[in-house]
């Protein structure tokens, strides 16, 4: 269906009206049309507009379009690739055992394949939620590509959960597959990008940017908001795979009219990244490819997000619409609900109310899942929802006082008994209530040093009465104090809302275990991206 003029334009108005911040630069492209809204300064301290020219890192949408050089070398091999007796898929696949020689020994190690770097199903934990706080990083901290990142995957001595059965977000996943793809090819990312994405594309000013402590010139990212004031955002990590790469709105318009045109042809490798994922069961998986699968106005979009210390950014494609959303932040506004608003206002659509108001008491409280050893919190929200918090918070809709479900997830509690499947995940959680009336037992418990041998990690509890502290000693340093909060039956939430990337995991679970003599001789710590980390005492 055709947009008028005025509607496209509202629906982006509304975006700069509710999403202010420093600066903005939003698209819509629909069947051929294009409209731009651009608002704010790239630069608020030398006063320099935004501009659809201003490039910005996109992050994480970085991901699909390795994925696309990736799929475009397997059709259309480099001469290092060709001089092989081998096929390109099998020369890539040895790669992968060579850039991770410890596969062999680590229980399920041997059935990762390249598919489930690109589905986020390998198991490997976050190696950003790992760097702060396990390994000792402080969020300003630099963190290089050539010493650090590989040291990280030296590092990968467990998966948290068998390969193909689960996703769990893992930047790591795509950092592999970029020094794969480079390896194998003979040509560096950026060079394989410029060639097979970029310039195919007409992306006329895109380029890879691996360090975030040099974005191109005026663009600048913000912390803060209008309350507290906007600071320059400090970035000084690399990446290269996970992200890295710069682009103006402009680029990001070629980008999606590329994608367009490729999607007409079903034999395109566009098409062919867009298939409908699954998990090893059988059962619908929504990522893969480095691209999300969502719906926004009852409508199937494609699509990723990004997010760096200041600065939030997501595409939206429609196929059936021949439509696409682009929303580009230098600050930390939602960008991810910024483009489905758009999509929901083109197609005036409002969310259908719920059907029940009131959510039953047992939805208060905290629930441990013993198979994860993750804290899951619940409470009622606004009417006819509640919030359930395991990976940052979230909203579900009631479907009866002791029922709710969203396009994420479907939750219900029974007494002492919270149950969540997690949809997109493919993660059954089933946590039992924690007493939480009882005192803190005494300080004195908790406060020793703890090893973790599959983290490299040395985790450091002090504290006095009822408040304790918690710090981690890694290979990247000695990382800062956290605080630490008691919930109950000897479980800890620590809080780690800053990391190197951004956002950072937030809470992580601390679950101290205790001898026959009650005596704690061990904590498992984690967090959804990198679960189930035992620590023992030795001090």
């Amino acid at each position: 269906m055709p947009f008028s003029t005025a509607d496209v334009e509202a629906a982006l108005r509304s975006v700069e009206e509710k999403y202010r911040g420093p600066a903005g630069s939003v698209a819509v492209i629909h069947q051929g049309q294009i409209w731009r809204r651009v608002w704010g300064f790239a630069d608020m301290e030398k006063r320099i507009p935004m501009t659809s020219q201003v490039q910005l890192p996109i992050c994480s949408i970085s991901k699909q379009m390795v994925c696309l050089a990736l799929e475009d070398v397997i059709r259309n091999p480099t001469p290092a690739m060709k001089a092989r007796p081998i096929e390109p898929k099998v020369q890539l696949a040895k790669e992968l055992v060579d850039i991770l020689p410890q596969l062999g020994e680590i229980p399920g190690g041997r059935q990762l394949t390249l598919s489930h770097l690109h589905s986020m199903q390998s198991g490997i934990r976050d190696y950003w939620a790992m760097t702060s706080p396990l390994w000792g990083a402080k969020p300003d901290d630099p963190f290089s590509l050539t010493l650090d990142a590989p040291r990280a995957i030296q590092r990968t001595k467990s998966l948290h959960f068998e390969p193909g059965t689960e996703t769990s977000y893992s930047n790591v996943n795509f950092y592999i597959l970029a020094r794969i793809l480079e390896k194998v090819a003979g040509q560096s990312l950026g060079q394989l990008l410029t060639e097979r994405v970029f310039i195919k594309a007409g992306m006329a000013t895109a380029s890879l940017c691996p360090n975030t402590a040099g974005p191109p010139h005026p663009i600048v990212g913000y912390e803060g908001d209008e309350k507290h004031g906007y600071i320059p955002a400090v970035n000084r990590i690399e990446w290269c795979g996970d992200a890295g790469i710069v682009a103006s709105l402009e680029d990001m318009i070629a980008y999606e009219q590329w994608l367009h045109e490729s999607w007409k042809d079903e034999g395109s490798i566009y098409r062919h990244v867009t298939q409908p994922p699954t998990f090893k069961d059988g059962s619908p998986a929504y990522y893969s490819y480095g691209l999300g699968h969502g719906e926004a106005a009852a409508k199937q979009w494609i699509g990723h997000g990004g997010a760096l210390r200041g600065f939030r950014l997501q595409r939206l494609h429609v196929p059936a619409e021949n439509l696409s959303a682009v929303v580009l932040f230098n600050h930390e506004g939602d960008s991810g609900s910024a483009a489905e608003s758009i999509v929901k206002k083109l197609f005036k659509f409002d969310e259908p109310a719920g059907s029940v108001n009131t959510a039953a008491p047992e939805w208060t409280g905290s629930f441990l899942d013993e198979e994860t050893q993750l804290l899951i919190r619940a409470k009622p929200g606004d009417a006819g929802e509640v919030a359930i918090t395991y990976f940052g918070e979230e909203k579900a809709k009631l479907t009866s006082t002791t029922q709710a479900e969203s396009r994420q997830l479907r939750a219900s509690v029974d007494k002492d008994q919270i149950q969540i499947d997690r949809l997109r995940e493919n993660k059954k959680l089933r946590g039992r209530r924690i007493d939480e009336t009882a005192d803190m037992p005494p300080s004195s418990d908790y406060v020793a040093i703890y090893q973790s041998a599959d983290a490299d990690s040395t985790f450091i509890c002090n504290g006095t009465s009822t408040l304790m502290y918690g710090a981690f000693n890694g290979y990247l340093g000695k990382g800062p104090i956290h605080l630490m909060k008691y919930v109950g039956e000897d479980i800890f939430i620590l809080s780690a809302p800053r990391g190197l990337d951004a956002p950072a995991p937030g809470d992580w679970t601390v679950v101290f275990h205790r001898d026959g003599d009650g005596k704690v001789v061990g904590a498992t710590v984690g967090c959804q991206l990198a679960r189930k980390l035992k620590f023992e005492r030795i001090a």
